[in-house]
Order: structure tokens, then sequence, then C-alpha cells
């Protein structure tokens, strides 16, 4: 019994001993936070307080996009009367110039439809003759009616034919005007609509292609925007006309100025992101479609509190400032700071300090004599 008895009273002992210890610990702590200066160090030193400011801090907003064009951008070259494809330069990747020579296609069609309408113009010709001789003789009562309407008939018909007849030339690409039977010929040429590069080549020579299908792919790169998915809680931070920076990944220090040009109304099922469309000011040629890219974009905070840079000093990986405790005596205080502009620097956990006046000018300088008293 007489042991059970020591060995508690020891064990007692030793808990108090070690409460002792952590409450000296914390005491040590909170003691070496705090800094005085005598009235002649104060007058040697630059010290001067303020409190927290509300002040106008951009924050950056990180999204990702990647490099589209607009549906009137891209141009799908196709055969409208079918064919078999001659020849052609294009290649992926290609720079051509509108009104070039891009392809020449092949078939018997072709030469049936010039031939057709030769020969229809051919008939126009002596069915208009026609039709004026038969309307002078029927205005002098010299030719029955019927005739008369039998000729202009025919005469009409014949224009109709020839009209269609040349429209159809003219979706191969061949003038009518200067048709004629000296240069009918069994070849006719694609030209470039469009001053741009070819995204897509589909078909390869020989290869016979029908009025569907779509023989190459060209884009025009003259508004090639970049196409920013911006999640629903960041949309209403966004305006038309606003600033942004884009980048590659290969490339993060170059950077790409833009501007919003158009914030889509519908939101992704899937993600919740909206579309916003991006013009580049300047368009760097080496950007190509389909490449990805990341957009830093400055949002305005009006409501921010915030102290100047001087406030803030940074001891081993933290950030602290001093607060005034009393008279020639200041507390460190650790902090949590966010964005910085124009001199001034975000507090994150302002509320503990709102009211508390705050060394802005000579912080590092308490810093220093606290690190020589702690050193002591």
């Amino acid at each position: 019994m007489k042991k059970l008895l020591i060995i508690s009273c020891l064990i007692v002992f030793l808990i108090g001993c070690n409460s002792k210890k952590e409450e000296k610990t914390i005491k040590t702590t909170t003691t070496t936070n705090l800094v005085s200066i005598t009235d002649a160090q104060l007058k040697n030193t630059t010290l001067e307080t303020g409190q927290l400011e509300k002040r106008s801090i951009s924050t950056v907003l990180k999204v990702t996009g990647k490099i589209d064009v607009p549906p009137q951008n891209m141009i799908s070259i196709s055969m409208p009367l079918g064919g078999y494809l001659t020849s052609t330069k294009l290649l992926p990747g290609l720079h051509i110039a509108k009104g070039e020579i891009i392809a020449t296609m092949e078939d018997q069609q072709y030469v049936q439809l010039q031939q057709d309408y030769l020969t229809t113009k051919s008939k126009l010709f002596f069915a208009e003759k026609e039709y004026q001789r038969q309307k002078e003789l029927n205005q002098n009562q010299a030719s029955s009616d019927k005739v008369f309407q039998q000729s202009d008939n025919e005469y009409k018909t014949l224009r109709i034919n020839l009209s269609a007849l040349a429209e159809k030339l003219r979706l191969i690409n061949v003038n009518p005007s200067s048709l004629s039977e000296k240069n009918i010929s069994k070849s006719v040429n694609i030209y470039a609509p469009i001053t741009g590069f070819v995204s897509k080549v589909n078909v390869n020579i020989g290869k016979y292609v029908n009025p569907s299908d779509v023989l190459f792919e060209l884009i025009n790169p003259l508004d090639i925007h970049l196409n920013l998915k911006i999640f629903e809680k960041d949309i209403t931070k966004l305006s038309i006309g606003q600033k942004l920076v884009a980048y590659t990944n290969n490339q993060p220090d170059k950077k790409h100025p833009c501007e919003i040009l158009l914030i889509s109304k519908d939101l992704s099922i899937d993600e919740h992101t909206a579309d916003v469309h991006c013009h580049f000011e300047n368009y760097d040629k080496t950007l190509l479609p389909g490449m990805y890219m990341n957009a830093d974009i400055n949002i305005k905070s009006e409501n921010s509190l915030a102290l100047p840079k001087d406030a803030i000093v940074n001891f081993e990986g933290k950030e602290y400032i001093f607060v005034v405790v009393k008279k020639n005596q200041f507390q460190m205080i650790e902090i949590k700071t966010g964005n910085s502009e124009n001199g001034f620097i975000e507090i994150l956990d302002a509320e503990p300090i709102i009211n508390e006046s705050i060394v802005t000018k000579g912080a590092y300088t308490l810093l220093m004599k606290l690190k020589n008293k702690t050193d002591e």
C-alpha cells in the first residue's frame, strides 16, 4: 500500500512538472513576439503606422481553352457534279491565295454539259430568228396564231435551257460567255475561294468523288479566336471587351494579348462551363486551330482589405506584421496575403486586425531588433 502511495505521488509530481514546462514554453513564445524600443531609438528610427485600407486589387482568374475557328472562316471544298481528281498540290498546312488553282478534275459529263450548252445556244439563235419572222407574219395576218405561239414557246424554252446550262457550267468554274466549240475540255479547275491555309486533304489523285464529298478544308486565319471554358461561378466576373493574356504550355513566357468578344449564355451539362470567345489582338501564325492554351484574366475586387508592401516582413518562410500594443511596444503577428497591386498587398485573414494600429514603415527594423533579442 505504501509503495502504491509513493508511486502515485511521483506521477502527480511529474505531471505537474511537465505542465509548468508547457506553460513556460507558451509564455516564452508569446514574449518572443513582443519588441520594445526606447524613446531614443524611436527618434533614430523611421516608423509610421496606419490601419487596413479598402483597395481595388486585381485577382487573376486562370482558365484553359483551345484555339478555334468560327464556321464562316472554315471552308469545305467539293465538286458539285463529281468527277475524277487528276491533279492537286495541296498538303495540310500549305498557304494558298484567293483565286489560285488548287485542283483539276476530269469527267465526261463536263464535256456533255459544254456540248449541251453550245447546242442549245445554236438552236436558240435560229429559234429567235424564227420567232421574229412568225411575229411579223402574225401581225400582218399572214400566219395563224397557233404557229406563232409554237414559235414563241420554243424560243422561251430554249432561253430557259440555255440559262440553266450556263449556271451548271459556272458550278464547275467554266465561263459560259467564253465557251466555244474550239475550247471544249474534259478538265475543269477548282479555285481557292479565300486566302488562307489548308486544314485537311481528304482525296488522292485518281479518286472519283461524289458531289457530296469534301475534297479539301481551308481555313481563313484572319478571325481565328480563343475559346475559353469558364465555370459558372466566374461568368459574372467577365464582360465583353475585357482584356486577358494567353500562352501555351510549351512557351509560357510568350504572352498573346486577347480581348473577350462573346460570352455564351448556355452552360454545358457535364462540366457546367460556358464558352467565352476571345479575339487575338495580334494573331501569331504559329498558333494552330485545336491547340490548347492557358489564359490569365485580371478581375477587379473593390472590397479588398490591404496594407502597403512595407508593412509586411518575411521571416523563415512566413509573413508577419507588427501591431502597436502600447507606446514603444509592438507585437509580431503572422498573416496570410493575397494579390498585390500598386504597392498594396491584400490581407486574407484581416478580421482580427481591422481596427489595430499597424506599422506600415520600418517593420524590418523591428524584425531585426526582435531577432537580436531572441538570439540573446
